[in-house]
């Protein structure tokens, strides 16, 4: 019997490992291209900046602003900083992150998904704690798969 193997996928995370170099660090929209790279909201080599954009804005409200945007708010820091962006491509960026459990919402407000441990408006603590529900669910089921492996050698 073969399995359906996408059907078994609960979640993905996807994190990469970058180097942090200085030609990164020279503006702010290289950070914010990097930090999406990273948290693998885009791909390499992607050309689109409307991702990139989006995740920019919800940092300046979560960790710059200490508040929570609502949609008009979002809109107009990303008019004002990056170029125009339409309502479907905005809710679309927007329902991306939450698929990926960067991002919550609640009474028309986003915010990054708060921590596990200390405030929501800390960058440290959100990185810090950033998947970590996640990683301890796949390193469990991982142990389990392990043990039943074992078990079954003869």
């Amino acid at each position: 019997m073969e399995l359906n193997e996408a059907s078994l996928i609960e979640s993905e995370i996807m994190l990469r490992n970058l180097r942090l170099t200085n030609e990164v660090l020279e503006t702010k929209r290289s950070i914010a291209r990097w930090l999406a790279l990273s948290l693998g909201v885009i791909n390499p080599g992607e050309s689109r900046l409307s991702a990139v954009a989006v995740l920019d804005a919800l940092i300046n409200f979560q960790f710059v602003k200490a508040t929570d945007p609502n949609y008009d708010d979002l809109a107009r820091y990303i008019n004002d900083n990056w170029e125009a962006m339409n309502e479907k491509t905005l809710r679309y960026h927007l329902l991306k992150l939450k698929n990926m459990g960067l991002i919550e919402n609640s009474k028309g407000k986003f915010y990054f998904k708060p921590p596990s441990k200390g405030n929501k408006y800390d960058a440290s603590a959100w990185a810090s704690t950033l998947f970590e529900n996640e990683h301890r669910q796949i390193a469990t089921k991982i142990e389990d798969v392990i043990r039943e492996l074992k078990s079954k050698v003869q």
